[in-house]
């Protein structure tokens, strides 16, 4: 039998969709390259770039990045640093500042890779210390960043003179060495461009001043590493900065719908079946919790060909969603849809389905979701 033939329109259908388990989350691989040369085309450079690994968690993702001219990566957890140098990342900043027995294993990561450079995020004196020691009980130059808090509030200090005083401090301890500001701003995400512009450009005053200041008395470069996906744009501007988006290589419905200047494809879908009619109007499918992000309240997901639905229970295993005609469906029914928030959904997979030219072709394994590879 032949292949079945789709509308351009259903590029995210696979012909062999009967060979799939559901649910799945299937990834696109020619739309996660589109978004690769966007995300370049944007920075003008790729040496502007340190995308951020949390959101797929796979290494054929980096592979891809590789390929493109990108050496220099974000992550959250040493799992993603390690994934990370497996596959050839030449510069890696973990940007969650190691406490406990990640101090160790970050050494361990520098052990471990010696042609990976990795440095890591700081925003704490006690820290910067341990840091300190470990450094010289390992024999290694450590590169710290100060982490900034300029609104998000999450993170950092803010960029006063008691940060321009533990920046000082990181450069006068032995074995380590400040290599600049980690500035993020992920509460920025206005709908309309020039207004988050205006936002981020008055929350990066501070830091400019900051980093003027440390440049007056400090003989080596003071890096700029800024922003995510929805500020990507607006930090390409700023000469000097460093971009690190990392949403944007899968994009999803949350964003898609929010940032409508962030022309990026959408590059992961999740694939559900009907398992269930359990009464009129009603019809459940197999993507629980366990299978999409649910932190957000719904819509969770953005179906295709179906706009007029409502959700009634949503369960660990279960989707049970209102829709207008139940005829129309049937048990065993196949349905597509971009998940709200991708980065949770990808953590939810052991393995995504590979899908290219309407055929399921293989399956990428989410490396990093595992909090321990090997270190």
């Amino acid at each position: 039998m032949g292949r079945i033939t789709f509308p351009s329109e259903a590029w995210y259908k696979a012909d062999n969709v009967q060979e799939i388990s559901s649910p799945a989350l299937l990834v696109y691989p020619d739309r996660i390259e589109s978004n690769i040369r966007k995300m370049i085309e944007i920075a003008g450079d790729v040496d502007r770039l340190r995308p951020h690994v949390k959101t797929h968690k796979m290494p054929e993702v980096i592979k891809l990045q590789i390929k493109h001219g990108i050496r220099k990566f974000k992550c959250s957890t040493i799992s993603e640093a390690e994934m990370s140098a497996k596959c050839g990342a030449r510069d890696i900043l973990l940007a969650m500042q190691p406490v406990g027995p990640c101090i160790d294993r970050f050494f361990q990561l520098k052990h471990e890779f010696t042609g990976t450079k990795f440095s890591c995020i700081t925003d704490t004196e006690d820290i910067i210390r341990q840091l300190a020691e470990s450094a010289l009980k390992h024999g290694l130059e450590t590169h710290l960043w100060l982490d900034i808090n300029n609104g998000m509030d999450r993170t950092g200090i803010p960029p006063d003179e008691k940060a321009a005083s533990l920046y000082e401090m990181i450069n006068r301890l032995p074995m380590l060495k400040a290599e600049g500001l980690h500035v993020y701003d992920g509460h920025i995400r206005e709908k309309e461009f020039s207004f988050r512009k205006q936002i981020s450009d008055e929350g990066f005053i501070p830091v400019t001043r900051l980093a003027d200041k440390l440049r007056k008395s400090n003989p080596d470069p003071v890096k700029i590493v800024a922003g995510g996906s929805p500020t990507f744009r607006v930090h390409a501007l700023r000469d000097g900065v460093e971009c690190s988006p990392g949403t944007l290589l899968l994009w999803d419905y949350g964003y898609g719908s929010s940032l409508p200047d962030m022309e990026f494809l959408n590059a992961a879908v999740l694939m559900t079946r009907v398992v269930s009619k359990p009464a009129d109007g009603l019809i459940c499918l197999d993507l629980g919790h366990k299978s999409i992000a649910s932190e957000m309240p719904h819509p969770r997901i953005k179906f295709f060909d179906m706009d007029e639905y409502t959700v009634v229970n949503h369960s660990e295993e279960h989707l049970v969603i209102r829709v207008i005609e139940t005829d129309k469906f049937k048990t065993g029914d196949i349905l597509y849809g971009i998940p709200w928030h991708i980065c949770p959904t990808v953590d939810r997979h052991d393995f995504v389905t590979v899908v290219e030219n309407n055929h399921a072709t293989g399956r990428w394994s989410v490396e990093a979701r595992k909090r321990f590879i090997s270190i």
